[in-house]
């Protein structure tokens, strides 16, 4: 846990150690004094938010290289290779494009994963792709022992004219990081991305 995601555990414990306290002024009948002290949570979650847009909003996109490791905590992935498919006979005119990622546990303990973990890819045009879920293998959110590396291939699908392809990974919206200040899953940040070369 690094002191982003502890200054946001802090305020959510302090949250809720104000909406106690506010509780509690009303079952006693002191409405101004749980007035204050919710306009309190709420001036210091509004100017949590303010610093975590502008910092969003501020902060250059991260480019990682390819076979750079993009780590979220112990759990770390590097692209170290990109394939099209050849032989593949898509009538819509699409191509096939599998992305090799390393998976590294470098915890000393015990096999972990990334269980949010997921993947897509989207072109200079701003359109996105979805890994394609019909290929099975080594999943993205594999369990890996510690000190131990495993290889994930997703595949995905992607428009026939389709150039600047990045691969972006991320643990989606519906997770704590989209209020951590500065985390590429933020709210309105621009997200960390892996150029493929294609």
């Amino acid at each position: 846990m690094n002191f982003r995601e502890l200054l946001l555990l802090v305020l959510v414990g302090w949250t809720a150690i104000g909406v106690i306290g506010v509780t509690i002024s009303l079952l006693r009948h002191e409405r101004a004094k749980a007035v204050r002290h919710s306009l309190w949570v709420v001036a210091v979650w509004a100017v949590y938010m303010v610093i975590l847009v502008t910092t969003s909003l501020t902060q250059p996109q991260k480019v990682v290289a390819i076979g750079q490791d993009q780590c979220f905590d112990e759990m770390c992935f590097a692209v170290t290779g990109v394939q099209e498919l050849p032989g593949y006979l898509i009538q819509d005119g699409s191509r096939l494009i599998r992305v090799s990622v390393r998976i590294s546990n470098h915890g000393k303990q015990k096999m972990q994963s990334e269980k949010l973990i997921q993947a897509y890819l989207i072109d200079k045009q701003g359109r996105r792709w979805e890994e394609s879920t019909a290929v099975s293998g080594v999943r993205l959110t594999a369990r890996v022992a510690a000190g131990d590396s495993v290889e994930s291939q997703p595949v995905f699908k992607v428009a026939g004219d389709a150039t600047g392809l990045v691969l972006i990974l991320t643990h989606g919206q519906r997770q704590p990081g989209v209020l951590v200040i500065g985390d590429s899953d933020s709210l309105f940040h621009k997200r960390t991305v892996v150029w493929l070369g294609r």
